[in-house]
């Protein structure tokens, strides 16, 4: 992996310019299958796993279970298996960090403080992703930099130092919302059904509601904060 970290900030400007399928032909060509997808099951998830599908048939996938999920999710991973005729790796935090957790600070901790949101955030996504990249030499995700000021700098081909230094693919970083919708609707992609019901961002049941007309498309996460960044920590661990 030192050849590889010394050969990122190339990789990084050369793919600046290459096309969100370009990146995942390389990037699967070299690294499958000690690469994978990390998808919530939400719209960029399902357009990146589609491309990296179309060129890689056996593409790994995964996805975290929180244990606080709405039933629509899971239905959504019955509908992607069923499609695509693959297997989702499912995540799930460790029960004893979990039980520690609920014991000392109660199942709905999240809405007291943003300390306690964080450390629920980690033990139950944070940590199982850890562990599992420990086992990867790369990872895909479906991050754009519309999706929030944090998100604003997000480079195509990166190194996630928070991971180990592995590499990081966000190959539809620089796509819009109006591109998204375009494949959706082109490739007649499985939808989340929580859109339809007014959910614009969609992450665990107790933390997720409906977002209104004019809303930032992330104000329906953890809705109780004010003016800060709507991040779990899955994407923010090497910079916070």
């Amino acid at each position: 992996m030192a050849l590889l970290q010394q050969e990122v900030p190339n990789l990084t400007e050369q793919f600046e310019r290459q096309t969100a399928e370009g990146v995942l032909a390389w990037a699967l060509e070299r690294f499958h299958p000690r690469i994978a997808l990390a998808t919530g099951l939400q719209t960029e998830g399902m357009v990146v796993l589609d491309l990296a599908w179309r060129i890689e048939p056996n593409v790994r996938v995964f996805t975290i279970d929180t244990g606080r999920l709405h039933q629509e999710t899971y239905d959504m991973m019955d509908r992607i298996r069923q499609r695509y005729g693959i297997s989702i790796e499912v995540l799930f935090p460790d029960s004893a960090e979990v039980e520690k957790m609920v014991r000392t600070k109660g199942l709905n901790l999240f809405y007291e403080s943003v300390e306690n949101r964080t450390t629920c955030c980690a033990v139950r996504k944070v940590n199982p992703l850890r562990r599992h990249l420990a086992e990867l030499d790369a990872w895909m995700t479906g991050l754009r930099r519309d999706q929030s000021e944090s998100r604003a700098d997000t480079p195509k081909v990166e190194i996630d130092s928070a991971n180990g230094g592995i590499l990081k693919i966000n190959p539809i970083a620089d796509w819009s919302q109006d591109r998204i919708d375009a494949y959706v609707k082109a490739h007649n992609l499985p939808q989340h059904p929580l859109y339809a019901k007014g959910y614009t961002s969609i992450g665990c049941l107790p933390c997720t509601r409906a977002t209104q007309p004019g809303e930032d498309p992330r104000a329906g996460r953890w809705w109780w904060e004010q003016n800060l960044h709507k991040e779990c920590g899955l994407h923010l661990a090497d910079k916070t």
